[in-house]
């Protein structure tokens, strides 16, 4: 430790002589040695510490500074403390956030995701809690937020960090959603509408849950402490953070890696983009982690210790979303002498009561009683028909915190340490993506995955003892390859689960469209050899696979208006990118959105429309090989779908810019584009959102193209953090993250990355010190010792 320090101190002083770049030094409580922490120019800062203590301290500090109003909302969102700043309309949200509170062993919970993660957590927590200190004694470093909210930053304490509030935990709005179609319109029409696969689930519903039963607002609290926070002046404005999942296709992810024999350096590349909620400041937070047995730089979420996606001296890593249900919905008989008991196997059983109090703005304090059966939490009791509802969480089980996994895959040094770390990465269930500099490449999905044995778990089920988790598949059984024999291998949320596999009563029904992936697998199979900029250029695509599919059914079609001949003309002259720049492109994207929305009202019963997830692939197919659902005469139905549907296009863009087809650019500020709207915007006055707000910029794509970008008119999810690695040199990682790594307005590191990121470019993560020192905007030293 003595000799570690020492030479981390000589190299703090040598440094201190020839920086130009703006130097500080503090004094840190807490510390056991100086920290050195050098930020580059474009926000990332690189930590160096003499141990791991210092290492984590030292994180949790540095992204405290940069994002302390994140800090903030998410500590309150993790501990059911929104009603004490907001009143009473958060009420529910905080019963919903107690009632799905882990309350298991913390030290045996934060053991799980690393050896040393007890000490690690802490010292993440000691670092934030410094930050705040320093804070509170100078309240001219107090954000503004803070100010504008009339609150002060609150102490972050271990449990905070393990919060499950924030992940990508399971499917249970679409299991009840999914019950209350097939009660209303039976389970093959749902079958026909859902594009279950690789197989079909059982929909049988037991005769004891009536459709009566399901209408009941059963999740209320599940979906109240789930939603973001959104801070309110008479309207709505913008959420701080959020990591709801929305749509198929929307909310997902590409990652893909390619050995070294289809690279042009010869050494393997890793890529990811994680597609998500864009917001201001950004879910993700870049870093670079120095420390005797760290050397880690990447990204992962500012409030979480280590990095979720990155690479460290061996090897780089990857996730996207893996489909698993790790949710179910159970459905009890009530004692009807005392609605505290329901029956399981054969007898009445007392539910665990737990008593807490709710501090409330402007109001009292709320006392509420937390009940749970044998299965989790109870979220809703209907005692007029004796009958209680509680969830059975997987995530719930210890190590259900999302992404604190990835500490041990912070210091993997090859696959088998790799799949080792991934054994440990319970939430969510992800395609983790591995490669290393010795040419290794491989995949393994991740995720805690009940194995159910007489039912689907996609409709609710009866409490009593019939239907059961036959406990958990092993991770290391979940399906995975290594060094595939075609040099590659990709991921865009879509079903990638090899045939041959067997477990297939742990895998789930229901995933994203396959056009991601599709396009991605298409580019990669070329035969050529990639180079870093191919990658730049894949993960940037917007070529749309369902517009090559759907444009030439109107080759043949005569359209009734000059207006609608000439927008047809444009279409299939067209190359199916949906460049911002492009007229046909904002034809197309528009006529998408129709035949999806004009499909609803004309194949989903109305009785049910909300409830099921109709996905495009399902339509496509529907267009390509019209059935009897559009009539005797298919073909000639079909092409008068297609016709209304391209008719209601021309007539919305007409509206929105005009009769010329000129005007009809897809990436424009009425149309496709990108904005950043503060989180408090609806408390600020015109002179602050100027400040504050970023303007729109244009975009391209649409969720169906790699460069995903969810949304209709404004991006709403997509890849807000990108990397791609050429294992060759990782000097030659680039990085992108929107709109900056702070959220102080005043700051330079606000929306430096904004204008790069929406032209789809990207900087240099140097990893090695040089480049770094000579990339370098500020330089700070955290010394032990009292302010």
């Amino acid at each position: 430790m003595a000799r570690s320090c020492f030479i981390v101190c000589l190299l703090f002083s040598a440094c201190l002589h020839g920086f130009s770049q703006h130097k500080q030094e503090l004094l840190l409580p807490g510390l056991e040695a100086p920290v050195e922490i050098i930020r580059d120019k474009w926000g990332l800062n690189h930590i160096y510490a003499a141990n791991q203590h210092d290492l984590f301290f030292a994180q949790g500090y540095a992204a405290a500074k940069d994002r302390l109003f994140q800090f903030e909302v998410w500590r309150r969102q993790a501990t059911g403390t929104v009603a004490e700043i907001l009143g009473p309309q958060e009420l529910k949200r905080d019963i919903g956030t107690r009632l799905f509170r882990f309350r298991g062993d913390l030290d045996k919970e934060f053991s799980h995701y690393h050896k040393d993660g007890i000490a690690i957590v802490h010292a993440y927590t000691e670092g934030v809690n410094a930050y705040i200190d320093e804070v509170l004694a100078n309240p001219t470093l107090l954000p503004f937020e803070f100010k504008k909210l009339g609150i002060l930053p609150g102490k972050w304490t271990p449990d905070v960090v393990v919060s499950r509030h924030q992940g990508l935990l399971g499917n249970i709005e679409e299991e009840l959603n999914t019950a209350r179609a097939v009660a209303i319109a039976g389970k093959e029409k749902v079958k026909e509408l859902v594009w279950f696969h690789p197989r079909q689930p059982n929909l049988d519903m037991d005769a004891s849950i009536t459709r009566e039963m399901l209408s009941k607002d059963i999740l209320e609290l599940y979906k109240a402490y789930r939603k973001p926070v959104v801070f309110k002046s008479g309207f709505n404005a913008t959420a701080l953070h959020t990591d709801i999942p929305v749509e198929k296709g929307v909310e997902g992810s590409n990652n893909w890696i390619l050995s070294g024999n289809k690279t042009t350096s010869g050494y393997p590349i890793m890529a990811n983009d994680p597609h998500r909620s864009i917001t201001m400041p950004s879910l993700r937070y870049m870093v670079h982690l120095v420390a005797p047995g760290w050397n880690a730089i990447g990204g992962g979420e500012p409030v979480i210790p280590g990095i979720s996606i990155g690479h460290n001296e061996y090897g780089a890593w990857g996730l996207t979303i893996f489909e698993t249900d790790g949710e179910d919905l159970y459905v009890y008989d009530l004692n009807p002498a005392n609605l505290q008991q329901y029956w399981y196997r054969n007898q009445w059983v007392s539910m665990q009561e737990i008593k807490d109090t709710i501090r409330v703005k402007g109001a009292a304090d709320e006392l509420v009683t937390l009940r749970y059966t044998r299965h989790g939490p109870v979220a809703f009791i209907d005692t007029a028909n004796r009958k209680a509802y509680a969830i059975r969480c997987a995530w719930l089980e210890p190590g259900g915190a999302p992404y604190l996994a990835s500490l041990r895959m912070n210091q993997a040094r090859n696959w088998k340490d790799f799949r080792e770390a991934c054994r440990y990465s319970h939430i969510p269930a992800e395609n983790m993506i591995w490669a290393d500099r010795k040419g290794n490449i491989g995949w393994q999905a991740v995720g805690i995955t009940p194995v159910r044995k007489n039912f689907s778990g996609l409709v609710p089920v009866p409490g009593d003892g019939r239907y059961e988790w036959k406990g958990y598949l092993d991770i290391l059984k979940r399906p995975h390859l290594y060094n595939p024999a075609k040099g590659f291998f990709a991921t865009a949320n879509q079903h990638v689960t090899p045939d041959s596999y067997t477990r297939w009563d742990a895998i789930g029904y229901s995933w994203a469209d396959p056009y991601r992936g599709n396009r991605i697998n298409e580019v990669l199979g070329e035969n050529k050899r990639f180079t870093m900029a191919d990658n730049m250029a894949l993960q940037t695509d917007y070529f749309s696979i369902p517009a090559r599919s759907l444009v030439p059914l109107l080759k043949d079609i005569t359209m009734p208006t000059k207006l609608q001949e000439d927008a047809q003309k444009k279409l299939l002259s067209w190359d199916f990118v949906l460049d911002k720049k492009s007229v046909a492109a904002g034809i197309y994207a528009m006529w998408e959105r129709k035949l999806m929305s004009q499909a609803a009202e004309s194949f989903i019963p109305r009785d049910i429309r909300g409830l099921v997830d109709f996905q495009l692939t399902t339509l496509v197919g529907w267009l390509q090989q019209p059935g009897a659902r559009f009539g005797v005469d298919s073909f000639r139905n079909r092409d008068a779908f297609l016709v209304t549907t391209l008719q209601q296009a021309i007539e919305e863009l007409s509206k929105r810019f005009g009769p010329s087809t000129d005007a009809w650019v897809y990436g424009q500020s009425g149309y496709k584009h990108t904005s950043f709207t503060h989180p408090l915007n609806a408390l600020l006055t015109e002179e602050e959102k100027a400040v504050y707000n970023l303007a729109p910029l244009p975009r391209g794509g649409n969720s169906h193209t790699p460069n995903s970008t969810g949304g209709l008119d404004r991006q709403g999810s997509g890849a807000s953090f990108r990397i791609i690695t050429d294992l060759e040199d990782w000097d030659k990682t680039l990085l992108i993250n929107t709109p900056g790594q702070s959220s102080d307005p005043n700051g330079k590191y606000y929306r430096n990355l904004y204008e790069t990121w929406a032209k789809d470019q990207y900087f240099p993560a140097f990893y090695s010190r040089d480049k770094i020192q000579a990339n370098a905007d500020e330089h700070t030293i955290l010394k032990p010792g009292s302010r």
